[in-house]
């Protein structure tokens, strides 16, 4: 399974990501927005245990990628859409850059154009939703780009609660493509029609620096 962009290569892990993949999430800064348990080596081995299996899954629902450089092979990340059931036609995305590239905002806007395309024209998707946490204004950032709008708050754990955080939701609609400026997470809705307007405007992913 993959899926190449100008500058990426997003493919089924292998086990000479593993390295990588710990590295980055060891680092102190990917802790800001993770609860205490996901944390761990063995939550994040789950996480790969996981992954693998999705690759095998048949029929195939879940696509847990990593991200890695087309110009060196460096795992820089990883991304996602998770469908709820089989037989659903909506899915859950989820993009996720190693600390040292939070800054590259481009990078996540190639990474979510390319998923986003995947999941309408390959995998017949009417919805893409995602989650995040109200402080993530560089997950409100990306979502503005899109045009999300959000639906809604999901009840917060604790952890969140004692941050002062709390997490939201929003959607696209395939057949209207809305606008928004929210701070939190996202749910989305898109119709092919809707994000053939989106991706043409102004040109505005096709010139991604």
């Amino acid at each position: 399974m993959e899926i190449v962009t100008k500058r990426f290569l997003l493919r089924d892990f292998i086990e000479e990501d593993e390295s990588a993949f710990f590295a980055y999430h060891a680092d102190p800064r990917y802790a800001q927005f993770c609860a205490p348990e996901e944390l761990t080596f063995s939550y994040t081995h789950q996480l790969l245990s996981l992954f693998y299996q999705w690759a095998i899954e048949h029929p195939r629902r879940n696509y847990q990628l990593a991200v890695a450089s087309r110009r060196t092979s460096e795992l820089i990340g990883c991304c996602g859409l998770r469908c709820e059931n089989h037989n659903s036609t909506m899915a859950e995305i989820g993009i996720e850059l190693a600390p040292q590239f939070w800054s590259h905002y481009a990078y996540a806007i190639e990474i979510g154009h390319a998923l986003i395309e995947f999941g309408f024209k390959e995998l017949g998707l009417q919805e893409i939703r995602g989650v995040t946490v109200s402080a993530n204004m560089r997950v409100a950032r990306l979502a503005h780009r899109y045009g999300f709008i959000p639906i809604g708050k999901r009840s917060s754990p604790e952890w969140m609660v004692a941050r002062g955080w709390s997490r939201r939701y929003s959607a696209v609609e395939r057949q209207s493509l809305l606008r928004l400026a929210f701070p939190s997470q996202t749910e989305w809705q898109l119709t092919k029609e809707s994000w053939e307007k989106i991706a043409s405007k102004d040109n505005q992913f096709s010139q991604i620096n």
